[in-house]
């Protein structure tokens, strides 16, 4: 090897696998015998791969491919036979793909450089004109490509195939120059017998012009028998050949254009299909981006799985927070039966025999399709297999959910009364789908994980002020119980309710810059002192601005510092009025004035529950909503009652 070359890689994409399918194909017309999707394993290819156009195979693959069938068909030409069949009626071969519509051979070998490009990428093809019916190709092999010399038989058996498209009969083919013998480059001199209109179209021209040279000289010698028998005979001679080499043609016409329609509307399909799962993908991923709890996430995913896509049933496996098993956590298309066996199923990750799909798709990372359940049954666990036998499971993809390289979970989906089968399209479709899960899931984790964070802080930070005065302690937790309530009586979303909770938590943190003579005091508060007691609202503002609240919980801190506000305007620090103080507030002033009255403080005794009660119905209007009171008052009456 040279300095300069690049060193061989086998195992690299090289070979379409629109290549292999004609292969496939052709094992089924002439070798029925052979159970394609064993023969297919034994090269380390799977069904689902030949069946999916965007799959590429490497030359170790092929080169395996190759020898296995050689050997069982005992046929040293199979390679160059298989190229021929490429051209077959009713097979649809990549010959037939890619010449249709180009009306002659001579312009199909012209453009084999540009279709061969999407057959293999381990070569290049280049074609030059030598005369109405021949062309020359050469193919020289790209570097770190190290091709057979069956591939050269199979490259000579489809440049036969592209002649016979059209109807013709196999080209000749000389081989000039072969890398496998010495050569730099594959050339191939391709020389094909023209087609049937062609040639009655030069014998219609041919024959035009020697009857018009008979009769120039019978004109001359007889000018009434030219006219009245000679010249009609001839017209009438030339019209037939023109109108048979017309309708020849016609023909030839009419099997390109059959042949494109096919082509055509294959193209199309898969068009639209790519199209379509493009969509989806981005409508998912803009759908669960929005979303930051997983039950959302997972009610998306099925909502969008049975609105757009074409699997039957469909379920999403999650490992718990040892990565000891995988749980159930959400599905779709499963009747009730199904339902209740796959919500009570798990699967077992800490064991390491465990050899069941989803276990090893997950631990493995890589997507499984499942062709039959019985070529697995005998690799998997009899636990595994029932369970998918109970499901009426009859092939399935598995596939891991992994975000940075740690193993979510699995996501699965099978048919069960769709016949479409299932495809390596469809692993790679699905793999894009659970990279997105795999993202919203880790940010949802990523939400809690910071939820759970700012939580203990606001517990702390609530602790630190019922730990100034033993008294009070409690009283944090105490209106937070009643503002929640509230906002559950009103019908508040989850969302809204968060935010006041963290509010009422925090809604007196601003007494830390209160004095200890004050806030302790055992007797009355002089104008002075309650002035300074007064100041807590706006100092818990003013402290909470500097917290980092973001999201939903950017009003915390003007809710907590406005719980003193009063509904007629008579409150403090703003002195608001009405709907102008935030509804978090509104609750929150209600909360915190029932749970301070009805407790013990230094200056004086708690004030019997009745008579607060009343209180506050009087105050109903006045100093608060009556909204507001009367959701505290059924809250009070019912839930509240019943729990204490």
């Amino acid at each position: 090897m040279s300095g300069n070359a690049l060193p061989i890689d086998l195992d690299k994409p090289l070979y379409s696998s629109r290549l292999i399918d004609t292969y496939v194909k052709y094992i089924k017309v002439h070798l029925s015998h052979v159970d394609i999707n064993t023969f297919l394993r034994s090269a380390n290819m799977e069904p689902c791969e030949v069946a999916d156009e965007n799959h590429w195979f490497s030359q170790r693959q092929v080169n395996t491919f190759h020898e296995r069938l050689r050997s069982i068909t005992g046929n040293q030409d199979i390679a160059r036979q298989v190229g021929r069949f490429a051209a077959s009626p009713g097979v649809l071969g990549q010959i037939r793909l890619y010449t249709i519509g180009l009306i002659g051979p001579a312009k199909a070998y012209e453009m084999i450089g540009k279709y061969a490009m999407n057959l293999t990428r381990s070569s290049r093809h280049n074609a030059r004109k030598i005369s109405r019916n021949k062309v020359e190709i050469s193919v020289i092999q790209n570097p770190g490509v190290k091709e057979m010399p069956f591939q050269c038989e199979n490259r000579m058996g489809y440049f036969e195939a592209i002649a016979t498209v059209f109807n013709h009969t196999l080209p000749s083919i000389e081989h000039k120059e072969c890398v496998f013998k010495g050569g730099q480059r594959c050339v191939y001199e391709v020389t094909w017998a023209e087609s049937d209109s062609s040639f009655w179209k030069r014998l219609r021209n041919y024959t035009a012009a020697i009857c018009a040279g008979a009769l120039g000289v019978s004109v001359s010698i007889d000018p009434s028998l030219t006219l009245s028998t000679l010249l009609p005979f001839s017209a009438l001679l030339v019209a037939m050949l023109g109108a048979y080499a017309y309708r020849k043609e016609l023909r030839e016409l009419r099997n390109a254009n059959d042949s494109l329609r096919d082509s055509t509307d294959k193209l199309l399909h898969q068009a639209n299909l790519n199209y379509d799962r493009a969509l989806y993908l981005n409508s998912i991923g803009s759908a669960l981006i929005k979303n930051m709890d997983m039950d959302s996430i997972f009610a998306e995913v099925n909502l969008l799985f049975e609105e757009s896509l074409h699997y039957d049933r469909g379920l999403i496996l999650l490992a718990n927070e040892d990565k000891s098993k995988l749980i159930f956590r959400s599905g779709f298309g499963y009747s009730d039966k199904h339902q209740d066996i796959i919500q009570n199923a798990f699967f077992r990750l800490d064991k390491k025999e465990s050899r069941g799909v989803f276990t090893v798709s997950f631990k493995e990372q890589k997507p499984l399709l499942i062709s039959s359940l019985n070529d697995i049954k005998k690799d998997i666990s009899s636990r595994s297999y029932q369970f998918a036998k109970e499901l009426g499971a009859k092939s399935f993809i598995c596939c891991p959910i992994v975000y940075e390289g740690e193993s979510l979970g699995i996501l699965a989906v099978d048919n069960v009364t769709n016949e479409a089968p299932l495809l390596q399209s469809d692993i790679n479709f699905l793999m894009s789908l659970t990279h997105t899960i795999g993202i919203s899931i880790n940010n949802v984790r990523l939400f809690d994980k910071k939820e759970k964070q700012l939580k203990s802080m606001i517990q702390a930070m609530a602790a630190t002020i019922d730990a100034r005065d033993p008294m009070t302690s409690g009283h944090s937790e105490k209106v937070t119980e009643f503002a929640v309530g509230i906002c559950g009586e009103i019908g508040l979303s989850k969302n809204h309710i968060e935010v006041i909770r963290v509010a009422s938590l925090l809604h007196d943190y601003g007494k830390i810059g209160i004095k200890d003579s004050i806030l302790m005091k055992s007797g009355p508060l002089d104008p002075s002192e309650r002035d300074e007691i007064k100041t807590h609202s706006e100092k818990t503002e003013k402290i909470l601005s500097h917290v980092n609240f973001d999201g939903i919980y950017q009003e915390v801190p003007r809710i907590a510092g406005s719980h003193h506000e009063r509904y007629d305007g008579s409150g403090y620090p703003r002195g608001l009025k009405g709907d102008d103080i935030s509804l978090g507030a509104r609750i929150l002033a209600v909360a915190d004035f029932f749970e301070a009255i009805t407790s013990k403080r230094h200056y004086r005794d708690p004030m019997p529950t009745g008579e607060a009660l009343v209180l506050l119905r009087e105050k109903s209007g006045t100093d608060f909503d009556s909204k507001i009171v009367n959701a505290f008052l059924s809250f009070y009456d019912t839930e509240y009652s019943r729990r204490n």
